[in-house]
C-alpha cells in the first residue's frame, strides 16, 4: 500500500474534467485508487466519487493505492496532480 498527501494545485479545484483525467489514468493500472478528504474516502477511479469530494483549490487530499502497480500508480497520479491536471 502507497499512501501519499496531494494537493489540487489548479485554481477551478477539481471539477468534471480533471475527475475524467484522474479515472483515465487510474485505469491504466492493475491497482486500486482511493482518495480521502476528510472523512470521505471514496474509489479514485469513480469520476462521480471524485467530483462529490468537494476539493477546491489548495485541498490536500490523501491519495491511497493497493495493488501490483501501486508504486507506478501513485507517481502518475502525483504528476497528474503537480502539472495542474494539464489545464
Amino acid at each position: 500500500m502507497v499512501t501519499r498527501e496531494i494537493k489540487v494545485c489548479n485554481r477551478a479545484g477539481i471539477h468534471a474534467r480533471p475527475a475524467a483525467n484522474i479515472v483515465k489514468i487510474a485505469n491504466k493500472f492493475d491497482s486500486e485508487l482511493f482518495l480521502e478528504k476528510g472523512t470521505m474516502k471514496i474509489n479514485g477511479k469513480s469520476i462521480m466519487g471524485i467530483i462529490t469530494l468537494g476539493a477546491t483549490y489548495q485541498s490536500s487530499l490523501t491519495m491511497i493505492c493497493e495493488g501490483p502497480e501501486e508504486e507506478s500508480m501513485a507517481d502518475a497520479i502525483e504528476k497528474l496532480f503537480q502539472n495542474r491536471f494539464e489545464e
